[in-house]
């Protein structure tokens, strides 16, 4: 059967280079920009026009599209053989319910009929949300989801068209993600939330808690797409083992700042908002031996103690 893709030696010098769309190129996609250092040529889509200096700048090539409104998305089709999805699904409000609407729009856009090439890899960051409450058990990719949020039960809804899509033959990898910290990242410390002294819980009701510094993240992102295996899912996480207050106490005292106050449970529902307090109800610990071993990730900052010492001077 004849390939549908273009010999390199057809292709004009600049398009010769290894293509990439990244898909929510924030503050992690950037990063994987500054990783690939210019090895790939890499197009992030963005909804916003005032963001496109910003991106050029950092070495993509900006393309204008609106994940919401499926019509400005015709042009991905066959742009890049490798793509990384990191937009997040539709808000609470909107109206995709329990549906990621916007994941389903972009793997219909890049499935386009008489595109030159369909993408060959796919990798998709997902969240650990997708498994709910786990009681604080150990657990690896094989535990079944269960989310208890709406947005956990998009992020579902987001791996099933991506696996659905992999069943196509597109090679498809999920990154399940935790909490995502970085000195350098945009409220990416508990410095703020430490300052305002908002309560964590006391010990017999806390829960585990999972991170991953932003740069290793960015790292799993360019393994996965390289390394990850068809149909595969893997926790891209680090190898903390803290109770969320625990968390708290540890960035307080590198921050050289009061300790959280500790609440029942009961009381800090009175005081905390309903995000805050689904974040509280869930607890679980994330086995990485697939980060590691499969896509050979070799995390730089292996627990929260070292990450957070640079925002600790």
């Amino acid at each position: 059967m004849p390939s549908n893709r273009l010999p390199l030696g057809a292709l004009p010098a600049r398009f010769r280079r290894m293509r990439l769309l990244v898909v929510g190129c924030g503050d992690v996609g950037q990063r994987v920009l500054r990783q690939l250092g210019g090895r790939m040529r890499v197009l992030a889509l963005t909804s916003s026009p005032e963001r496109v200096p910003a991106l050029r700048a950092a070495g993509a090539v900006p393309l204008v599209g609106d994940l919401d409104r499926p019509a400005t998305l015709r042009r991905l089709a066959g742009l890049a053989p490798r793509v990384l999805h990191l937009a997040p699904p539709p808000r609470e409000s909107g109206a995709g319910g329990d549906r990621d609407t916007r994941t389903r729009a972009l793997l219909q856009a890049l499935a386009r009929s008489g595109a030159v090439a369909a993408p060959d890899v796919l990798v998709y960051g997902s969240t650990t949300g997708v498994y709910g409450d786990c009681g604080g058990d150990w657990i690896d990719e094989t535990r079944p989801v269960a989310p208890a949020t709406a947005r956990g039960r998009r992020r579902v809804d987001a791996e099933r068209a991506v696996r659905e899509a992999g069943a196509r033959g597109l090679r498809a990898s999920i990154l399940r993600i935790p909490g995502i910290y970085a000195p350098d990242r945009p409220a990416g410390t508990p410095r703020e939330r430490l300052l305002r002294g908002t309560p964590a819980l006391r010990t017999e009701d806390d829960v585990y808690t999972n991170h991953i510094h932003a740069d290793d993240l960015a790292r799993a992102c360019i393994a996965a797409l390289w390394r990850g295996k068809a149909q595969r899912v893997y926790h891209a996480s680090d190898d903390t083992q803290l109770r969320m207050g625990e968390y708290f106490d540890l960035a307080a005292d590198l921050f050289g700042l009061p300790r959280p106050p500790r609440l029942s449970r009961a009381e800090a529902a009175a005081q905390l908002s309903p995000m805050q307090m689904s974040f509280m109800s869930e607890s679980r610990r994330l086995r990485n031996q697939r980060l590691k071993q499969e896509l050979r990730v070799r995390l730089a900052w292996p627990d929260v103690a070292r990450g957070l010492q640079g925002s600790a001077s």
